[in-house]
């Protein structure tokens, strides 16, 4: 199953490096840009609505009771993380740049991930109804706090926000995410055993819908002039800099769980959970919240760090999943 996954995930980043060059040379303009919008807000009801259709009501329930772990895997996801880029400011601007910058501070507020948070608990046999409701808890909840966050950590650098207003963009997110999503989860009784039947599905719109949006957006950053703003150099400081914030975040995250006294499947969850970023959510945000010669400096940060903690996470599940086995070995042959 991880070599499986380890190829999804190899062959879909050759396919966003792909899309974000086609975005380059052949941008959608005029009639055409209009299209992709139009078929990219579809792709992303679609997807969400098929995540709500997704969740039971028992992986709601039995996920929820676990407050302790909720509590810690929020605090990372929406407290630590964003201090952590907003305390780095006076080392990644001039690293980086003020844009860049702004879009590393923008994936340190957004929600972590939902499927494949979920999937990498699964592989290491961590907490996985746990890790159910706290992805999906934490993806309704940045709707409303990653833009109340956004706004208070930018203060005075509120020029690269769209014009509209905090709660017109709050509106506009919960119709795109959180309305389609509520739907999917009303819509389980008739559709969900179709559902569970059909999990790659999933996957597919998921990865579509990310491909879809990547292309619309960076369509319009190459049209305002993005790779104009964005150097070589910048991009490798980049990258340097998204591999050291993952790494800061998971030993830090990993010990003070362990200090807090979690199980190992506990653990596995809130490392999971509390470390990884969404690009399916964070992409169609970034698309409320700035304007069209913002979003590509923007977005670049969170391709490249989910890229990064897809390839990370993918080993670390194997070996919590190779530490399962041992530890479950040596049982046995103690009770033998």
């Amino acid at each position: 199953m991880l070599s499986k996954l380890r190829l999804l995930f190899d062959r879909f980043t050759l396919i966003l490096i792909a899309v974000v060059t086609a975005a380059t040379l052949l941008p959608a303009h005029g009639q055409g840009a209009v299209f992709f919008e139009t078929l990219t807000a579809a792709a992303i009801a679609l997807l969400f609505f098929l995540h709500g259709a997704k969740l039971s009501r028992q992986a709601i329930i039995a996920g929820a009771m676990h407050w302790r772990l909720h509590g810690v895997i929020f605090i990372w996801t929406f407290v630590i993380f964003p201090l952590l880029g907003w305390g780095l400011r006076p080392v990644l601007v001039p690293l980086l740049g003020e844009p860049l910058y702004v879009g590393v501070l923008y994936l340190c507020v957004l929600p972590g991930t939902v499927q494949s948070a979920i999937a990498f608990t699964s592989i290491a046999r961590g907490n996985v109804p746990a890790a159910v409701c706290a992805a999906s808890a934490s993806s309704i909840v940045g709707i409303v706090v990653t833009p109340l966050l956004l706004q208070l950590l930018l203060k005075t650098d509120t020029s690269a926000l769209d014009s509209h207003s905090l709660l017109q963009s709050i509106l506009r997110i919960g119709q795109q995410i959180f309305l389609p999503f509520v739907a999917g989860h009303l819509m389980r009784p008739v559709i969900g055993r179709w559902m569970d039947r059909h999990r790659p599905l999933i996957t597919g719109v998921d990865q579509s819908s990310i491909l879809l949006v990547v292309y619309t957006a960076f369509s319009e950053s190459v049209v305002a002039g993005l790779w104009q703003q964005v150097d070589t150099a910048s991009l490798v400081w980049l990258t340097i800099c998204c591999t050291a914030l993952l790494t800061l975040v998971l030993v830090l995250n990993t010990w003070s769980t362990r200090k807090l006294g979690f199980n190992r499947a506990d653990e596995i969850t809130i490392v999971f959970c509390g470390s990884k970023k969404s690009m399916a959510t964070g992409v169609p945000m970034a698309g409320v919240l700035f304007s069209a010669s913002a979003i590509g400096p923007v977005l670049l940060p969170l391709m490249i760090f989910h890229q990064i903690q897809l390839m990370v996470c993918a080993v670390l599940a194997q070996n919590y999943q190779r530490q399962n086995d041992l530890s479950r070995q040596k049982t046995r042959q103690a009770v033998a």
